[in-house]
């Protein structure tokens, strides 16, 4: 489990193609490895990825075919988003994630407001109903809070520290991103449904 909140920026500096999928070196950058072990979970863009191998500044995850297929960003080098697993001691400061994406969702605009963004996202049509107005939704593996909901858009404000500390910066609008919806409201919707 995960709370969307980005411990840094790291960077794909390797990608080896293998049978099925792809094997990645990711330079953590400032993200501290020293509590990391083979096994562990890290959110690589909010895609939860074990770790196979690790030096004191990078490691290394497989990706299957699978997750290449239903996500954006692990294809090639670039800046990524981490965030380390959480303990139990840990603080929740985002909300609930699991680092299982449902959808991939592409950037409508992204505009300057005031010293803030204005982040218009649209959703795959089969997510939208999970995304709901002062709800959390995760995107490239940040937790961040809806502001608006139209339809399958939504908007969401981000804040200068925000955009410092992620990959959000670098969007644009038509920009595919990974979105992982709120893990209450696929269970409510699941209960619901059993009840029928």
């Amino acid at each position: 489990m995960f709370t969307g909140i980005i411990a840094g920026v790291g960077r794909i500096t390797a990608v080896e193609p293998r049978d099925k999928g792809l094997r990645l070196t990711i330079d953590a950058g400032a993200v501290s490895l020293a509590d990391v072990g083979l096994g562990d979970s890290i959110a690589v863009n909010g895609v939860c990825l074990t770790v196979i191998a690790k030096t004191a500044r990078s490691f290394d995850v497989d990706v299957s075919q699978e997750t290449i297929d239903c996500t954006v960003g692990l294809g090639g080098p670039g800046g990524v988003n981490l965030e380390k697993a959480l303990t139990l001691a840990d603080r929740l400061g985002g909300h609930l994630v699991t680092g299982h994406v449902d959808g991939v969702g592409s950037v409508v605009e992204f505009e300057p407001v005031g010293e803030s963004y204005l982040l218009r996202i649209r959703a795959p049509d089969e997510l939208a109903r999970y995304i709901a107005r002062k709800g959390s939704v995760t995107v490239q593996g940040t937790s961040l809070t809806v502001n608006r909901v139209d339809g399958a858009q939504f908007d969401i404000n981000l804040i200068p520290h925000t955009l410092e500390m992620t990959t959000l910066k670098d969007l644009r609008p038509g920009s595919k991103v990974n979105l992982e919806v709120d893990l209450v409201a696929r269970y409510v919707e699941r209960l619901l449904a059993a009840r029928e």
